[in-house]
């Protein structure tokens, strides 16, 4: 049987990014997104690759997406309209939160609406007590209160969530039960996340139910389109492969792929699932070219990513999007809203600002043929760092004579501004500074030296700020990966299938003996749900690997660290809380708050092509020379085709490289040279 043909897109805000593997070759398409309907830029994808004229079918397809979707209903607020059964007496626990403000002391914060508004907030007189007592169990017909109740407010999802449910969970599986045989969609917490702290439990659960609704719609689209692209849909088999040959699986946010069935019942672990696939992509791509210390810089149309990576990726469980807190384990990510569609306007005062707010994909920038306010695209444009021959390989046209007319309307009468170039330049420098600031929260706020890490650059518009920001933190060196336009969707093509589970149990650990009986208990308890998780993956027994992690801290601490579990797992609590905290007390009891365990199964490696060091001479890919604009200054500028650079080639600043997924500028006083792996090098003098 042929192996089946592997496809990885990567949804984002201004385009939908594909990378397939067909016989051993990677190839590459970029198309406008649809915000309006997502799976549409999928379909014409789909269409577009498996064409009947195409070269590249094979008896099987594996669609491996990044998503949006679930980011987007957040910021959006377009969610399912969610309902939460709680513990009476405990239904505003979404409102009251915790005493931490964002702004200590501003009185006026605000602070954002909770997604299950009162009125879909209901109590249900039940109780377990905190040492796992059973006090009160919940009554037939209370829960047959609660249905009636939640038929009248036509709740298209629930969340079930009650106090100490992650230690005795016996009343949440009895009401989710009777709510799924009603006929609601059920998210429950022990199933969720069964950890302690109320309150971002009850986030975590209820941001899974407000999702459900939207991800469970745009998901059975995308398998719809997978089996008519793969053949004729027929009845689903083993491991979401129909009888079409079709599979789906979706980026979770902690860095592995999971089936399109259980990603629809557990959306919450995708909300962050493209920028998974850029760090995941940015470490398999500098590790070839031996880099182990790198800062990934993912900038696309909307927003950049920015992550920390050395040694293996880092993955936290105290993230919040749009202002609600959410507990599953991602990547450690920080996003911030700058990218090539980002719109500058001039604040009240006169001041230049660039984003958060974007052009995206609908209407686009200026040049783009409808927007109206201008980008970051446009000003690279007036700049001369973008052709009129456009994007995606002259595909994509470009209207330099719109951008110009417009930005000049902008730019009228505004203090300061001197020239559209002074303009444009301006534009470039103001999202520059909000990108270095995004680096410099991940690196020289969390005592790391941005000095001892090469910047990893990506998205369609990584290149072309990648030096200029390597230049303000001092960094050595920047990398350039091949296909930078998709090196999200290369990182979902070679993603794991992981599965993620946890459990709370406050465990001292005044005998090591007994906890360590208790331990191989908890564990034991995790693992076998987790093993059910990947048999319904498609994995027999023997094709997983188990992690296992523990969350400690000590004794009156509020907050814990992970560490491994392995043999001296104390001592390496010690040592983590000294490198993060600068102090460590050996004598100071400890307690294990959490355990974890992550299921891993691997996929099919992807082999990358490895050239001969050539002649450093690469003047045959010079297509043409024009005036690009540096600090204020006009420069003569070679545009380089990167499809003819190959390994030893190298170049002098100032230059342009061009390419059908990005534009990379390697600025006067750099140089640049093409490793074996076709790899940008970029640095100061000789990198």
């Amino acid at each position: 049987m042929a192996a089946p043909m592997r496809i990885a897109m990567d949804t984002g805000g201004t385009f939908t990014d594909c990378l397939f593997l067909d016989r051993g070759r990677i190839e590459i398409l970029k198309l406008p997104s649809t915000p309006a309907n997502p799976a549409r830029a999928i379909q014409e994808a789909l269409a577009s690759i498996l064409s009947p004229s195409a070269q590249h079918r094979s008896a099987a397809l594996d669609l491996l997406c990044g998503t949006t979707v679930g980011t987007n209903a957040l910021l959006e607020r377009r969610g399912g309209r969610a309902a939460l059964v709680t513990t009476a007496g405990f239904e505003d626990v979404l409102e009251i939160g915790r005493q931490a403000r964002p702004r200590l002391f501003d009185l006026f914060v605000d602070r954002p609406e909770p997604l299950v508004p009162a009125a879909r907030r209901l109590g249900l007189r039940e109780r377990v007590g905190a040492e796992g007592q059973i006090l009160a169990r919940p009554s037939a017909s209370e829960i047959a209160r609660i249905v009636r109740q939640l038929r009248r407010m036509r709740a298209e999802s629930v969340a079930v969530c009650f106090l100490f449910s992650f230690l005795r969970p016996e009343h949440e599986r009895m009401v989710a039960k009777r709510l799924r045989a009603a006929g609601f969609s059920v998210s429950a917490s022990h199933e969720i996340l069964p950890e302690f702290r109320e309150f971002e439990r009850a986030s975590t659960t209820a941001m899974n139910a407000y999702l459900v609704p939207v991800m469970s719609h745009y998901l059975m689209e995308i398998e719809r389109h997978a089996r008519f692209a793969a053949g004729k849909p027929r009845r689903t088999g083993n491991a979401g492969r129909d009888d079409s040959g079709a599979r789906v699986r979706i980026m979770q946010s902690n860095g592995g792929t999971v089936s399109a069935a259980l990603a629809a019942r557990e959306p919450v672990r995708t909300i962050l699932s493209g920028p998974a696939g850029g760090v995941l992509g940015a470490q398999r791509i500098a590790a070839l070219s031996g880099f182990s210390r790198i800062i990934s810089f993912d900038m696309g149309g909307t927003s950049t990513d920015v992550s920390l990576i050395e040694g293996d990726r880092q993955t936290t469980n105290e993230s919040s999007i749009a202002g609600l807190p959410v507990a599953v384990p991602m990547l450690e990510v920080h996003t911030v809203g700058a990218g090539g569609g980002s719109i500058a306007r001039f604040d009240r005062g006169g001041a230049l600002r660039v984003g958060p707010e974007s052009a995206g994909a609908d209407p686009g920038p200026i040049c783009y043929g409808r927007g109206e306010r201008p980008t970051v695209t446009d000003a690279h444009l007036i700049l001369g760092r973008l052709g009129a021959e456009g994007l995606l390989g002259g595909g994509f046209h470009l209207d330099a004579g719109r951008a110009r007319a417009y930005m000049e309307r902008a730019a009228r009468g505004a203090r300061g501004i001197a020239s559209l170039v002074a303009f444009a330049e301006g534009i470039v420098a103001v999202v520059e500074a909000t990108m270095e600031k995004a680096i410099r929260v991940i690196s020289v706020e969390r005592g790391r030296d941005p000095r001892d890490y090469a910047l990893v650059a990506f998205g369609g518009a990584g290149g072309l700020h990648a030096c200029a920001l390597a230049e303000k933190l001092s960094m050595p060196q920047v990398l350039i990966p091949q296909f930078p336009g998709a090196l999200s969707a290369l990182g979902i093509l070679c993603a794991d299938v992981v599965k993620d589970a946890s459990r709370t149990v406050l465990l001292p650990m005044a005998d090591l003996r007994d906890s360590a009986r208790a331990l191989r208990r908890e564990f034991a308890g995790i693992e076998r749900e987790g093993a059910a998780t990947m048999r319904a993956e498609g994995f027999a027994p023997g094709r997983w690997r188990v992690d296992r992690f523990l969350d400690m801290r000590y004794v009156g601490q509020a907050y814990e660290l992970s560490v491994p579990a392995g043999r001296n797992f104390i001592a390496a609590f010690h040592r983590e809380h000294e490198r993060r905290y600068g102090y460590s007390d050996t004598s100071r009891p400890v307690e294990i708050v959490n355990v974890r365990a992550r299921f891993t199964a691997a996929t099919e490696r992807i082999t990358w092509p490895r050239e001969r060091l050539g002649r450093a001479d690469c003047a045959k890919a010079i297509v043409s020379v024009r005036n690009v604009y540096f600090g204020g200054r006009r420069w003569r500028t070679p545009i380089y085709d990167r499809e003819g650079l190959h390994a030893g080639n190298r170049m002098r600043g100032p230059a342009v490289i061009a390419e059908y997924s990005a534009t990379t500028i390697v600025p006067p006083g750099w140089e640049g040279r093409v490793d074996r792996h076709r790899n940008l090098v970029l640095g100061r003098g000789q990198p």
